[in-house]
């Protein structure tokens, strides 16, 4: 396949996992920016430049994210009446025909700008996988009963490092978290559910990212904002609120790759130390992945039973049944105390966002 058509099916593909994950607007822009690469149109001139795979880097949303964060700046104006995450209450029915055209017209006016922008990669910093990372997090508290040092690698600006002061609302009156906390997740979890009987106590917050984002600065916050889906305004009113609890408990995210913040730790007697990461695996090379997969084995090595060690991750793996993609909750754990234990268990599957999570019926075994 050459390196055009590559592109355009990125971009096609990627239109369908928009429509799929929720967001119509972004279905259809995408579904006519690959039309107008194959046209030869300004999608294809910003993007002339671009080498490597683009699905890896995710293209498609490195240049929808770079034209919102115009739009939300108020420097597109007649593509933000049609964004709901701009224009509020005020916003315009969307068009597709029409806001394509003012999408175009915002490429073709602003070439090197959109450029400049497909240099950053997306950073959600998606604070709905908090759900995944409670739940886990209650999960290997009823197994092990020390308080947790969280440490988060590829954390972007640290705002899932504050679960214990995220609310999980289950309905019905029930819930965990601070019932005044400016980000509740609604009735996200199903299945068997975690043991809700004892609080999270988080000792020590430690978070790591190769291009950090400051959300102390309105820049990073518009940067941010900015790789929300525009007709997905739930997401921006949690995002919102995780910078409220960003402003009362800061937790500054250093500048570090994930290899050698997992290979600088070292367990702390006393406390469980928790590496967690969330949707980022996809991003890292072959030989990262393999170097970071060292990192933890060594790390592990090091792990004792009043100072150990756990893996939570939630990252997409390959499904056959429907084909596509899984996101999985999966845990590991040290020291081992059964050899013949799983070195992984799966303890739950979610949206990629955390709009839902199901828990499966699995006994839990600290490994």
């Amino acid at each position: 396949m050459s390196h055009d058509a590559a592109i355009e099916e990125h971009l096609r593909s990627q239109a369908a996992a928009c429509g799929d994950i929720g967001s119509p607007m972004y279905e259809a822009l995408l579904t006519f920016a690959a039309d107008d690469f194959a046209a030869g149109g300004p999608v294809a001139a910003v993007c002339a430049d671009w080498t490597g795979d683009p699905s890896p880097a995710v293209l498609a949303l490195r240049l929808v994210g770079t034209v919102h964060r115009f739009a939300l700046a108020g420097e597109a104006p007649e593509l933000a009446r049609f964004y709901p995450s701009v224009a509020g209450a005020d916003v315009a029915p969307f068009e597709p025909d029409a806001a394509w055209a003012a999408f175009r017209d915002v490429l073709a006016s602003r070439p090197d700008d959109v450029r400049a922008g497909l240099v950053s990669p997306p950073q959600t910093n998606e604070v709905g996988r908090s759900a995944l990372l409670i739940g886990g997090l209650l999960a290997l508290r009823a197994r092990v009963d020390l308080p947790v040092r969280l440490v988060e690698i590829g954390a972007s600006a640290g705002l899932n490092l504050r679960p214990d002061l995220v609310r999980i609302d289950l309905g019905e009156g029930r819930g965990i978290g601070p019932v005044d906390s400016p980000v509740t997740l609604r009735q996200p979890w199903e299945g068997e559910l975690p043991p809700l009987d004892r609080p999270l106590e988080i000792v020590e917050r430690i978070g790591t990212d190769l291009d950090p984002v400051d959300v102390a600065t309105e820049a990073g916050r518009l940067r941010l904002l900015s790789y929300v889906w525009p007709d997905q305004v739930e997401r921006f009113e949690r995002l919102r609120g995780a910078l409220a609890l960003a402003d009362a408990v800061p937790v500054p995210v250093r500048r570090e790759s994930a290899v050698d913040t997992v290979a600088g730790l070292e367990p702390v007697p006393g406390a469980v130390t928790v590496v967690w990461h969330s949707v980022m695996q996809q991003y890292l090379p072959a030989e990262v992945r393999a170097g970071l997969e060292a990192a933890f084995d060594a790390l592990g090595s090091r792990a004792s039973a009043d100072a150990p060690v756990a893996r939570l991750s939630f990252e997409g793996r390959p499904r056959t049944v429907p084909p596509g993609v899984e996101f999985a909750l999966t845990l590991q754990s040290w020291p081992a105390d059964d050899p013949d234990a799983p070195a992984s268990l799966h303890l739950a599957s979610g949206h990629p966002h955390g709009d839902w999570v199901t828990w499966h019926p699995r006994p839990l075994h600290w490994r």
